[in-house]
C-alpha cells in the first residue's frame, strides 16, 4: 500500500495548524476553515494528483455547504476532515462516497480538538489579563496572537501528522480490503444521503421563498444541457448573468414605486 511520506505528512498537518490558528490571514481565514475545498486542493498539490483529491473534495463540501460558525466551536471541522479523508481516498482509490463516510467522524473529532484549543487559550487570557493591568503592549500582543498561534501549532501539528503519517495507509488499507463487500457499499450510500443533506441544509438556510426559482432554474438547466457536455466556468457565467438581470430589474421596481410615490406627494402638495 502506498504511504504518504515524512515531508508529505508535516506540510498538510501545517497546513491544517495554520487554518485552524488563523494565522494565514487573521479573520479571513474562517473562510478556509469552514470550506474544504482549499485543503483538498492543497492535499493534491502535495500528493500531485490535484484532479483527484478536487473530485473528492468537491464531493466532501456538499456536507458542509450549510456548516458555519456564529462564534464558539462548530459541529464539525470541515478542513480536518479533508485533510484526513482525502489523503485516505487517493491512496485507498476510494469513490467519493466512501470518503465522505470517512470524513464525517474525522469531522467531528476535528471539533473536540478545536474545543481543546479553547481551554488551552484559557490559561493564555490570564497572562493577557495581567498584561493589560500593566499596560503593556508587547505583551498583549504575544498573549492574544503570538501565544495562541504557537499553542495551536504545537497542538494541531503533531495530531494531525500522526494521522496522516501513520493512520492515513492504516484507514486506506481497511477500507480496500472492504472492497466489494456490503460493508463498504454502505459506506458509499450514507455518503451519498450526506451529501443530499448538505444541500438541503443550505437551501434551508437560504430560507427565501423568491429565491427558490433559481434553484429550480439551475436543477433544469444542468438536466437539459447534460448532453452539451457544458463546463462549470459557463455554468457560472450564465449565474452571474442571470443574478445581474435580477438585480437590475429589482432596482429599477424599486426606482419606479419609488417616482410613483413622489409624483402622488407632489399632486397632493398643489392641490
Amino acid at each position: 500500500m502506498e504511504t504518504l511520506s515524512l515531508w508529505q505528512s508535516l506540510i498538510i498537518a501545517l497546513w491544517v495548524a495554520a487554518v485552524m490558528s488563523r494565522s494565514l490571514l487573521g479573520g479571513a481565514t474562517l473562510t478556509l476553515r469552514f470550506s474544504p475545498l482549499m485543503t483538498g486542493l492543497i492535499v493534491g498539490i502535495v500528493m500531485g494528483d490535484v484532479p483527484g483529491a478536487m473530485v473528492i473534495t468537491a464531493a466532501i463540501q456538499l456536507i458542509y455547504m450549510g456548516v458555519f460558525s456564529p462564534g464558539g466551536t462548530m459541529p464539525s471541522e470541515p478542513s480536518i476532515a479533508a485533510a484526513i479523508a482525502v489523503p485516505v481516498a487517493l491512496l485507498g482509490d476510494l469513490e467519493p462516497g466512501a470518503a465522505i463516510a470517512v470524513a464525517v467522524p474525522v469531522g467531528l473529532l476535528g471539533s473536540y480538538l478545536y474545543q481543546f484549543r479553547f481551554f488551552i487559550n484559557t490559561f493564555i487570557g490570564k497572562w493577557t489579563d495581567k498584561a493589560v493591568e500593566k499596560l503593556d503592549d508587547g505583551g498583549i500582543f504575544r498573549t492574544v496572537i503570538l501565544y495562541p498561534t504557537l499553542a495551536s501549532f504545537l497542538l494541531f501539528v503533531p495530531l494531525v501528522f500522526i494521522a496522516l503519517y501513520w493512520g492515513a495507509p492504516v484507514i486506506a488499507d481497511v477500507i480496500e480490503m472492504l472492497e466489494g463487500t456490503v460493508a463498504l457499499h454502505i459506506l458509499d450510500v450514507v455518503g451519498g444521503g450526506l451529501a443530499a443533506i448538505g444541500i438541503a441544509t443550505t437551501i434551508y438556510v437560504i430560507g427565501r421563498r423568491e429565491y427558490i426559482i433559481f434553484f429550480l432554474l439551475a436543477f433544469f438547466m444542468s438536466v437539459i444541457f447534460a448532453d452539451l457536455n457544458i463546463t462549470m466556468v459557463t455554468y457560472a457565467i450564465l449565474g452571474t448573468l442571470i443574478a445581474a438581470m435580477f438585480v437590475l430589474v429589482k432596482s429599477n421596481n424599486k426606482g419606479v414605486t419609488t417616482g410613483s410615490t413622489n409624483a402622488d406627494f407632489d399632486d397632493d402638495d398643489d392641490f
